[in-house]
This record gives C-alpha cells, structure tokens and sequence, in this order.
C-alpha cells in the first residue's frame, strides 16, 4: 500500500492540531429529526489540553467522533491538521486515524479474546509497526496495570478496562487524543491517575487532548472547557490552570456549566 502523501508531510507548527468548520450533522430518530451539530466551529490548538461539556444531547460524543473521522458530518469541513477529514476516502481516514489520532471510548472497545498487552499491540501492527515489548508494558504500567499485561477484558474491572483503553489510545504516541468520558468508570484515585496522565502528555510530550466529561473537576484538568447546547458551542471558558482537580477551580466550572446551560 503506498504511503499518503500527508503522512510524511510536514504540517506548520501554527496550523491547529483539529479544526472543525459550520460542521452539521444530523440523526433521524422516527418522526423527529435531532441536530446533533448544528453549524459548529471549533479549533483545538496543539499541545492543549481541552475539555468538552454540555447536558446529554448537546452534541459532545458526535463532535469527538466527527473531529475524529469515525463519523460523518452532514455538512461543513473537520481537519486533522492540514488534512481534510471528509475528502478521504475510507481506508485513507483509516490510515489517518491510525498515525495520527488516539481514542478512548465510553464502552473500551477491546477486544475480548486478546489479552490487556495484546489489545495495546494491535494498533501498532494494524499500522505496521512492530510493537516493542518494552513499550507495551511501560503503557500499561503507567495505567497502574503492570501486574495485569496478561488478562483478558472479561478477568479486569470496568475501571481497569477503562486503562487499559487509555493506555491503547496513547501508546502509539498520537499527535491528537480524543477521549469521550475517560473517567467514567473510574473511583476517584483512577480517576485522579488518568487525568494526570493526559495532563503530562500535553505538558512533556506535546500532544493534544480533547475530552468530553460531565464532571466539573475532570475539567479542571484541562486549560479550556468548552460548553455545548443544542449542537452549538455556547461558551468557551479558558482559564489559568492551577493545581489539576483544585476544589475551586472545579466549583466555577460547576457555576458556568450551571449559567450556560440550563
């Protein structure tokens, strides 16, 4: 398979990581029609970290998914850096999504039959590259998972398969890392432990992280929190992150989630 052309070229350091431009997308649902995105534009600058949030049905896990290439906008334009996300074909999103992009899902998304060190193989050897044991485990480590490289989704917890789909999302080192409610399933230590993971690989390893979350001091790990309603970005809330999960900085999230969506 021949290499994309935008794979190896490279992208100016002042072009967003994810751009998203009067992006529209809609579901039929019976007789009603919900506009899950209604003529949004948004940008996701490089090595920031950004927390998305709104009430159930504003548009948070189908702006991830569109941004990310798994779903398809109904109108308008998204980008993965300077590359267009719609006018790839669907191996080339693939390929796209696999050198570039890293996601955690709500449901893990791992595969029942492999192991935990397996399931964070397999998207290198889709990419094919040749996983580094080294590497692998060093991942799951980090997740607080060391001592369960050998079990299958079935033999973990929710919340240690949660980790272990956090860890497959950066393993493969993504310029961008989309994660749609990563603390879920989490108690607070893991929820704690995650955070300060995604918070690190922006600040030490440049990458870029966009998280939908409904709690207030997930958020306050992020430098921006950016609210929905109704398919729209309603507010946009930068602030000057002080200590990850501080009680006040949670609390004022809590109080413009409160204003700008009810």
């Amino acid at each position: 398979m021949r290499t994309p052309e935008w794979s190896t070229r490279p992208v100016p350091a002042q072009i967003p990581a994810v751009r998203v431009r009067a992006a529209r997308r809609r579901y039929d649902l019976g007789d009603e029609t919900v506009n899950a995105l209604n003529d949004l534009s948004v940008d996701f600058h490089r090595r920031t970290f950004t927390a998305v949030m709104g009430p159930s049905g504003s548009g948070k896990s189908t702006l991830l998914q569109c941004a990310a290439g798994l779903d398809k906008l109904d109108g308008g334009e998204t980008f993965i850096g300077d590359v267009e996300v719609g006018s790839l074909s669907e191996q080339a999103r693939t390929l796209l999504r696999r050198s570039k992009v890293g996601f955690v899902f709500q449901s893990y998304n791992l595969i029942d039959s492999l192991t935990a060190i397996q399931n964070l193989e397999l998207p290198l050897r889709l990419a094919g590259r040749k996983p580094e044991r080294s590497r692998i485990t060093a991942g799951l480590a980090r997740v607080g998972l060391g001592d369960r490289m050998h079990h299958r989704p079935s033999q973990l917890s929710g919340g240690q398969q949660q980790r272990v789909a956090v860890a497959r999302a950066l393993v493969s080192e993504p310029e961008v890392v989309f994660a749609d409610e990563p603390t879920g399933a989490l108690d607070s230590a893991g929820s704690r432990s995650v955070l300060e993971l995604l918070r690190s690989v922006v600040d030490h390893e440049g990458q870029t992280v966009v998280m939908v979350t409904h709690d207030p001091t997930a958020a306050s790990f992020a430098d921006r929190v950016l609210f929905l309603r109704d398919g729209k970005v309603v507010d946009d809330l930068q602030h000057r992150r002080g200590v990850p999960g501080d009680n006040r900085t949670a609390a004022q999230i809590a109080a413009r989630m409160t204003e700008v969506t009810s």
